[in-house]
């Protein structure tokens, strides 16, 4: 993992409802329990890999591509069709691995993916050798149940992620418009054992229409294990990012990196607050010793749920979704807005109405963030909570049902304290 070599830029509880994820759709397998013994095992096999090849598994090094060879040995043996697709990156070639499952409707794909590969500076086994064994293991799943799933189910293992998503890049610059508009959802999983374990969900804020779905199916496992999320703004620090580029929706799971855990969240989720959720980022520590067994069974179970219920069945359309991407500056201890105009939306708004915000801010324990209707009704986002926390990234549910759709909504923010500024970087509404 690449993306968080500077503080996480934002986290923020999810506010919304979430589906219960043990029910699944009629005639169609529920999502087994995937063993964290076997997903373990995998994780033995990367270790291996990088002690007999330098110490690590990077772009460019032997260690990668025996990875590479492990994971493909396995899903060939399981009856996947299986590709590799070359690229060069820094004068070396890497590879992504691409698996599908040849059954389901080929024209309706669902995507799930992590990168192999590591730094140099160790053997990558939270990062992001934790992704990929779960990944594997849940493909391996899919095999051993003879799941025949409605939409077809697609796996990737991309290459040279450290150097800057590279690999997956490649892959979907290289895909063909017509196969890209068969894609219906990407669910990205990158550090999902981290030691000092948060459970956080990617929010859909920003990202393609369709992403909150996603987002609410990735949340779905861990309400029904009773397990607290947070929503998090990963931008474009991960490899959803080309897919998110090319406007297919995009979701995922991530358990922490370098950034420190707050008190909060160390009430909430265990482990020790004011130390990092991974102390051997990108370091020679990050050896299978390095690994949350809870956290990652929790995931691998999470990710192989999404996956059964995204390939069960075509989802619900969603409605219109508005966007303001538009910067609007939020000087200390004034009040901006920023506007949506809806229109094309017949009668009222829903009583689900997602309300995604961005805001960068220095303190939002300053801030007052509300949602205002056409008519002047205001709906509360956030009211001063989060103390000296930075920044605000999150979607609420809004119960709008008494408003009428088509018009101008303002977002409003008002800075109430002293010293602190920043600004809306977006804010979107999902009807």
């Amino acid at each position: 993992m690449r993306k968080f070599l500077v503080p996480l830029a934002t986290l923020a509880l999810a506010a919304v409802a979430v589906p219960q994820a043990s029910a699944a759709p009629p005639g169609v397998l529920a999502a087994p329990d995937i063993p964290v013994a076997n997903v373990q095992a995998h994780l033995n096999q990367f270790q291996t890999i990088a002690n007999n090849n330098g110490g690590n598994r990077a772009h460019g090094r032997t260690g990668y591509r025996a990875s590479i060879d492990y994971v493909q040995g396995r899903l060939n043996a399981a009856g996947y069709t299986t590709t590799l697709q070359a690229f060069t990156s820094g004068g070396a070639t890497g590879w992504n691995l691409i698996a599908e499952w040849p059954r389901g409707d080929a024209n309706n794909v669902i995507m799930a993916g992590g990168h192999l590969d590591g730094v140099t500076s160790g053997p990558g086994i939270n990062d992001n050798g934790s992704g990929s064994a779960a990944l594997l293991e849940i493909a391996l799943t899919v095999a051993s149940q003879n799941y025949t799933p409605a939409k077809r189910i697609r796996f990737g293992w991309w290459g040279a992620e450290e150097r800057g998503l590279v690999g997956s890049t490649f892959y979907v610059n290289n895909l063909p418009s017509a196969e890209r508009a068969k894609i219906d959802a990407y669910v990205n999983f990158d550090m999902i054992g981290s030691p000092n374990a948060g459970y956080f969900v990617y929010s859909a804020s920003g990202q393609p229409s369709g992403s909150l779905a996603l987002q609410r199916v990735l949340e779905a496992p861990f309400a029904t294990m009773g397990v607290p999320t947070e929503l998090t703004s990963v931008g474009g620090r991960s490899d959803h990012a080309a897919f998110a580029r090319a406007g297919i929706p995009v979701g995922g799971l991530f358990t922490g990196a370098e950034v420190a855990k707050t008190s909060a969240q160390a009430q909430k989720w265990g482990g020790t607050a004011g130390q990092a959720f991974d102390r051997c980022y990108h370091s020679s520590c990050d050896t299978t010793s390095n690994i949350n067994v809870t956290a990652l069974n929790r995931n691998a179970d999470a990710i192989a749920s999404a996956i059964w219920t995204l390939s069960a069945a075509a989802p619900t359309p969603a409605g219109p979704r508005f966007e303001n991407t538009a910067d609007v500056a939020i000087p200390d201890q004034s009040t901006v807005e920023s506007p949506i105009a809806v229109t094309g939306v017949s009668g009222n708004a829903p009583d689900t109405l997602q309300v995604g915000v961005d805001i960068t801010h220095t303190y939002i324990g300053d801030l007052v963030v509300d949602v205002l209707a056409p008519d002047g009704s205001v709906y509360n986002v956030h009211n001063r909570t989060g103390g000296s926390a930075d920044n605000l990234s999150t979607t609420v549910t809004v119960n709008a049902s008494s408003e009428v759709a088509n018009g101008t909504w303002r977002l409003r923010v008002r800075d109430a304290g002293p010293q602190d500024t920043g600004s809306i970087t977006a804010w979107s509404m999902q009807f």
